[in-house]
């Protein structure tokens, strides 16, 4: 009785070690966009220049996900979880200390080859450390961590943008860090290092080359010129290096991922609606942040605080959806979670207007956050359950390099949309200010521009979630197919 329990306490304490690193890794993530401003007043560089920080950060962590699974194969997972922690801590601690933008971005680098390993090995340590009837309510306390960060991020850069020295977004991180690597080496169990045979080097240069062009084209968001030859070619040579990945993984021995995972149907399925939901999910969580900061002109940290009770809704219920899954499966806590977050992101497009009170987003904010923390995690769960345990690294290195794609594209996706969108309502409405228009004068023809420019930007928000909402019910058709726990059981 005394070892179960002495177990069960070494599960949940590696459980604390593995959220440290993922909330650390995730927060940063959103917490250096706020400080971008800030940086290219101190750096004395362009928003050219200086974006370089984000999307530096971006390639380098979708060209290391991918290795993360094979290297825990070989390793184990708890060196390359303490491997990854102290190069994110290392980078954190020089980009405290970065003098120029170019020496930040260098530090951004190293930075990120420890970022891009934390979430995909902690994933695979959860998952080898609880057993299965124990995992949905793990990974829902690990949730918190994953979905909580990016909006905590916002409030948190900006309370130290606004109050603080900007440097210690960084240096915030190192004394966290430090705790998490030796608890990591005192509570993580460890495994013996096994021989390499055949590393798959045309995979690893493949998926490295293929990932990093298509993430770099995809980063330029409503922006991307298709124009310019340099995206053509490098979206070209993206999709080619891809394809010939795929070619390669499935018949290479020792594969850098295993794609035949996707062959299982339940993983595949969860992939395929996680990628869904992720984009149904930038209607509140991208959407929302401009429109409060371009159209309704709060600050960055009175738009986090807008977004925090969300957080709080999707931190409370990630526990608690684990834990109901482990009881009765994925369908009766995923289908009323996608539902109400179907239902918020209605009420949300209502709210993208002049009028609209802080209190009113916040409160519909809160029910998508209630419906996204009992949705996501058991969807994911569901399909990780399915891998058989001796590919549970693969798996969740695979299932990490689509999120960061399916990601990249959503937002890519998202402000194109609000971009065409934004030109075709500007363009109509500007057509009806002409000479022969009594309305129209000198005295006013300022204020009908500005009024039509931010009534075309909030057409655009407004259609964006609209799109959302389509993805929401694509996913809410999907969760059908998985199957009940009753028929897992009988599998099993």
């Amino acid at each position: 009785m005394d070892s179960e329990k002495d177990k069960k306490i070494e599960q949940w304490l590696a459980l604390f070690v593995v959220i440290i690193g993922t909330f650390m890794s995730i927060l940063d993530s959103s917490i250096v966009n706020i400080a971008i401003p800030k940086m290219m007043s101190v750096f004395g560089v362009s928003l050219d220049e200086v974006k370089w920080i984000l999307t530096s950060y971006t390639l380098a962590l979708g060209a290391i996900i991918p290795l993360t699974g094979f290297l825990g194969d070989i390793f184990g997972n708890k060196r390359v979880y303490i491997f990854a922690l102290s190069m994110f801590t290392l980078g954190s601690l020089l980009c405290g200390f970065a003098w120029s933008n170019t020496s930040m971005i260098i530090f951004r680098i190293i930075q990120a080859v420890g970022g891009g390993m934390i979430m995909p090995i902690g994933m695979s340590i959860i998952y080898q450390t609880f057993p299965e009837k124990d995992r949905g309510l793990a990974l829902g306390f690990w949730g918190i961590a994953s979905m909580a960060a990016p909006t905590i991020g916002p409030t948190l850069g900006g309370y130290i943008i606004e109050n603080l020295d900007w440097r210690l977004i960084f240096n915030i991180n190192v004394p966290i860090g430090i705790i998490g690597v030796v608890l990591a080496c005192i509570l993580l169990k460890g495994s013996p290092i096994k021989k390499i045979n055949n590393f798959d080097y045309l995979g690893f240069i493949s998926s490295t080359l293929g990932i990093v062009s298509i993430l770099y084209v995809l980063g330029e968001g409503s922006t991307i010129d298709w124009s310019d030859p340099k995206n053509a070619i490098l979206m070209t040579i993206g999709i080619l290096f891809l394809i010939f990945f795929v070619v390669n993984e499935l018949t290479h021995e020792n594969s850098l991922l295993e794609l035949r995972i996707l062959k299982i149907f339940e993983f595949s399925l969860s992939q395929a609606i996680s990628c869904v939901l992720t984009f149904a999910l930038m209607g509140g969580t991208y959407v929302i942040p401009l429109f409060l900061q371009n159209i309704r002109g709060y600050t960055p940290m009175e738009t986090g605080m807008i977004l925090f009770p969300s957080a709080i809704a999707v931190g409370v219920m990630m526990p608690l959806s684990g834990s109901i899954f482990d009881t009765v499966g994925a369908k009766p806590v995923v289908i009323p979670g996608i539902v109400l977050l179907g239902a918020a992101s209605y009420l949300l497009v209502g709210r993208i207007n002049l009028d609209s009170s802080a209190n009113s987003i916040k409160f519909i904010l809160t029910i998508r956050g209630i419906g996204l923390g009992l949705a996501m995690m058991p969807i994911s769960t569901a399909g990780m359950n399915a891998v058989p345990k001796q590919l549970i690294g693969k798996a969740s290195a695979l299932s990490n390099t689509i999120r960061q794609i399916s990601g990249a594209l959503s937002v890519t996706i998202m402000t194109t949309l609000i971009q065409n969108r934004f030109n075709f309502v500007y363009a109509y409405k500007s057509e009806q200010i002409t000479l022969f228009n009594d309305m129209v004068n000198d005295k006013n023809l300022g204020t009908i521009l500005r009024f039509i420019l931010i009534d075309s930007n909030m057409e655009g928000m407004r259609y964006a979630i609209e799109v959302s909402i389509i993805a929401v019910v694509a996913a809410l058709l999907m969760v059908f197919f998985m199957k009940s726990k009753k028929q897992e059981n009988i599998v099993s």
